[in-house]
């Protein structure tokens, strides 16, 4: 089976919509006042990407109320969403709508696809897509009571999707985060841009989205692990663009400090890097389309080894050559660094991604 890596003239008319948006709409100095705020979240911005321009629901079947598009069309967002550090609830809408489109469900698609309604999957934000699925929460009588940690774009989440074990085995259930048995705790996260919490259910009303949950959370985690992918790719490419601009302009010693072989070499690594990140990004996100679970877990896998390590090591030669000034608070290289090693850890460490790679393709001593 051919892959094709290069991105489609509908997938650059996509790029384009969404880069403009956040051009005017999601300064960096905004996005760093936020995180001083009580609203660390834009969800004015989330409103105008899902309702105007489609992204939330855009890889969900039309059939269920989506757009039907694909997951490479969603690792374009994923890229631009990540160069802009945006902050916005798209990786716990990924992982709902993955959830949902698994399971059948087209609730409620269509408000998630209009931006009212905020969805997340309560999953720990480290659990890797192969990891086992043992759930914490409980069934008893028709309502939920348990509690899961780290669950992303919690704080602002109308509806959580609920993974819970009971007498008929585990089933994925939703929740209202309105409803009194539900509480949520944040957790002061690395990445300012991206929160999650700790959910605590206690006889939480609920309602039966999925008899069995085990495939569709399994579904779920590989789309986002391969989305994520595509995000390190557009921080790791924001890093390099934002570098070399900067090298051109910086002088020491009468000189630009680009003009420095050193630093020369540095860039020409990390572009050679990040253009071998983008590669296995879109093999990803081309085999997330194409249906074929085998392909897709090793890809996502290879994904995920690669581009999680590249976009720390984007972030880190980007602050070192900008000579340090990106750790002060005014500067945005720390978003990127704290980003970046955040997502490192997200759905899987690259470690683990490696091993299960060793293990889809049989190799010795694993």
């Amino acid at each position: 089976m051919s892959t094709d890596l290069l991105y489609t003239e509908v997938e650059e008319d996509l790029r384009s919509a969404v880069r403009r948006v956040l051009r005017d709409r999601c300064e960096v100095s905004s996005v760093l006042a936020r995180c001083e705020s009580d609203e660390p979240y834009d969800l004015a911005l989330w409103r105008t990407l899902a309702g105007e321009l489609g992204v939330a629901a855009l890889a969900v079947p039309e059939e269920l109320g989506g757009g039907g598009a694909g997951v490479r069309e969603l690792a374009v967002v994923a890229e631009e969403l990540g160069r802009a550090v945006a902050p916005v609830p798209f990786l716990g809408t990924v992982l709902a709508t993955a959830a949902l489109t698994a399971a059948g469900s087209a609730d409620p698609i269509a408000e998630i696809g209009a931006g009212t309604l905020v969805t997340t999957l309560a999953v720990g934000l480290t659990t890797a897509p192969s990891a086992p699925i043992s759930p914490a929460v409980r069934v008893e009588g028709g309502t939920l009571t348990g509690t899961v940690t780290a669950v992303v774009d919690l704080e602002v989440a109308d509806r959580v999707l609920v993974p819970a074990t009971g007498p008929d085995g585990t089933g994925l259930y939703i929740v209202d985060t309105a409803d009194s048995g539900v509480g949520r705790t944040p957790v002061t996260p690395l990445d300012l841009t991206r929160r999650f919490g700790t959910l605590d259910l206690t006889g939480a009303q609920a309602r039966l989205v999925a008899a069995d949950a085990t495939p569709v959370l399994r579904r779920a985690l590989l789309t986002a692990a391969g989305v994520l992918a595509a995000e390190q790719v557009g921080l790791a490419q924001h890093s390099l663009d934002s570098t070399v601009e900067y090298v051109q302009t910086r002088y020491q010693f009468g000189r630009r400090i680009g003009s420095f072989q050193a630093v020369k070499h540095r860039l020409a690594d990390l572009w050679s890097g990040v253009s071998t990140a983008r590669a296995t990004s879109r093999n990803a996100a081309d085999a997330l389309t194409g249906g074929d679970a085998g392909e897709a877990e090793l890809a996502v896998a290879l994904g995920q080894a690669y581009c999680s390590d590249l976009a720390v090591l984007a972030a880190e030669e980007s602050l070192q050559l900008h000579g340090g000034i990106g750790m002060t608070w005014e500067h945005p290289i720390h978003l990127y660094l704290g980003r970046a090693k955040s997502a490192q850890l997200t759905f899987g460490t690259p470690e683990r991604h490696r091993a299960r790679i060793a293990e889809l393709v049989d190799l010795p001593g694993v």
